[in-house]
């Protein structure tokens, strides 16, 4: 990145002021390290200090470490807009709304897993359906899927499809108040409705991973999470609401580009930075239709959790208690939620928008699991398929990010250059003589995510962590991997 107007305010914040664009209404913070800064491509700057542009904003634009340009807002951007007088814009959410991560625990140890990887990396691809336009076992209608929009992951508990302990330790408890069916068109129904259950394609995964004493940063975190360090097996599990998320956020989209200005006289740099009033009648139904995508996209990864707990015990001989299997978290990363917030003293409900960023509440923060209230929500950060991912937990020092945190390693390479460079099947055999099996749905989707496509995930938390925003508790490394 051309760092042009940005400020060094410390070894890991770097600023550009209100006066380097007319319009900027707050300044553009970017968390990032100088090796990291100089990745970002030039985009990230230009996108984010429009975003700064918003009505309501407060306090600054965000950027997380793992930035990189995406649609209106860079991957890894955070806005926090008041919600009486700001606006609500899909390009501050994402595409795949509530795309998420969920890390579950096991009892297992690489002993007794490595001699079966091979054997229970086929069965996870044969049970969970991955690839551009997989459809689920669990397909709903009408009133059925209605419900589940409202339910979440309280619709799976209904169904035997989750225990208590899921739902408690999801975030929102897996339901996001406020979904309202009437607002989703039917095209997003007929492409959501199939896919329950499914992986998906592009950076998603379902990945078998180590925990290795050596790779424990926090014992007693940790061992509150239920990480031993023993050589643990634990699964991680990233997906989204799929084709439903996406195409709620088009039919919006369209919408909002049609009375941005016409009706509300709004005018932004970038169309792909569409917005109306959050107060409005075409905000408001959004916001709605948004909630059942996020309701859906909890239900989708929980489902999955689902299906790997019957492999698991296919595959072991065993139970779900003898194997020890227990969710951690689930957290999301594509967003706007109504949070309370402090700015300049004063508190008030703002809505924030996250998009390719984790929530990271602190110790003692309403809104994280009561286990939990003594360590911070865990934070999850998934990597490359080759490096490594990260279990993490919010800290006090998030105030000034709105206890917003990085979400993954993000890209350094586009996937077309990504797919240029590599070949899929290549990357696999590499892969599988370094210990890690990949089964993929896509030899040219597996190029896409290739670990050099990627920003080295230890300096992504090496950054997050001197910045006081979320600290590191234990990285977790993959034996086996599942793309779409």
């Amino acid at each position: 990145m051309d760092r042009g107007p940005l400020v060094k305010i410390n070894d890991c914040i770097f600023e550009a002021p209100v006066t380097y664009k007319r319009g900027m209404r707050v300044p553009a913070r970017i968390y990032a390290n100088d090796a990291l800064i100089e990745q970002m491509d030039n985009a990230v700057l230009d996108q984010i200090t429009n975003v700064a542009m918003l009505p309501g904003i407060q306090k600054y634009a965000l950027c997380m470490p793992d930035g990189h340009s995406g649609y209106g807002f860079p991957i890894g951007g955070v806005a926090a807009i008041d919600v009486s007088d700001g606006v609500i814009s899909p390009g501050g959410i994402g595409f795949d709304i509530n795309c998420g991560v969920r890390i579950m625990t096991t009892s297992l140890t690489l002993d007794e897993v490595k001699p079966n990887i091979k054997k229970l990396v086929d069965m996870l691809f044969k049970r969970i359906p991955s690839g551009v336009g997989a459809t689920g076992s669990v397909r709903l209608h009408g009133n059925r899927f209605d419900e589940a929009m409202v339910k979440g992951c309280g619709w799976a508990l209904d169904k035997g499809f989750a225990v208590p302990d899921d739902i408690e330790n999801c975030e929102e408890n897996g339901c996001m108040p406020g979904a309202d069916p009437s607002a989703v068109s039917s095209r997003a129904r007929e492409r959501g409705m199939n896919q329950l259950g499914t992986l998906g394609s592009g950076n998603h995964f379902l990945e078998i991973q180590i925990a290795k004493k050596e790779n424990i940063f926090d014992a007693g975190r940790a061992r509150e999470f239920g990480i031993s360090g023993d050589n643990q097996i634990v699964i991680m599990i990233h997906s989204g609401s799929r084709a439903f998320g996406h195409q709620i956020a088009t039919d919006y989209l369209q919408k909002f580009l049609s009375v941005m200005q016409t009706k509300y006289g709004l005018v932004m740099p970038d169309r792909e930075l569409a917005c109306v009033p959050f107060d409005s009648p075409e905000g408001q139904a959004y916001f709605k239709a948004m909630n059942c995508a996020i309701n859906i996209a909890f239900l989708n990864r929980q489902l999955i959790m689902h299906g790997v707990r019957e492999v698991l015990c296919e595959c072991f001989k065993s139970d779900p208690e003898r194997l020890g299997i227990r969710l951690v978290y689930d957290v999301c990363h594509n967003t706007a939620k109504i949070e309370r917030h402090t700015v300049d003293g004063k508190t008030n409900e703002l809505l924030v928008h996250r998009k390719g960023a984790t929530r990271a509440f602190a110790a003692g923060m309403h809104g994280i699991p009561q286990r939990y209230a003594r360590t911070g929500q865990p934070v999850i950060v998934g990597g490359s398929m080759e490096s490594g991912s990260y279990l993490c937990a919010g800290v006090s020092g998030g105030a000034d990010t709105f206890f917003s945190s990085v979400h993954g390693s993000g890209r350094v390479m586009s996937r077309h250059q990504a797919k240029s460079r590599f070949r899929g099947k290549d990357l696999q055999g590499a892969l599988e003589s370094r210990g890690i099996y990949i089964r993929t749905a896509s030899y040219a989707g597996l190029a896409e995510e290739a670990g050099a496509a990627y920003k080295n995930i230890d300096q992504v938390i090496g950054a997050v962590s001197s910045a006081g925003i979320s600290i590191p508790v234990a990285k977790l490394v993959p034996l086996g991997n599942i793309k779409g």
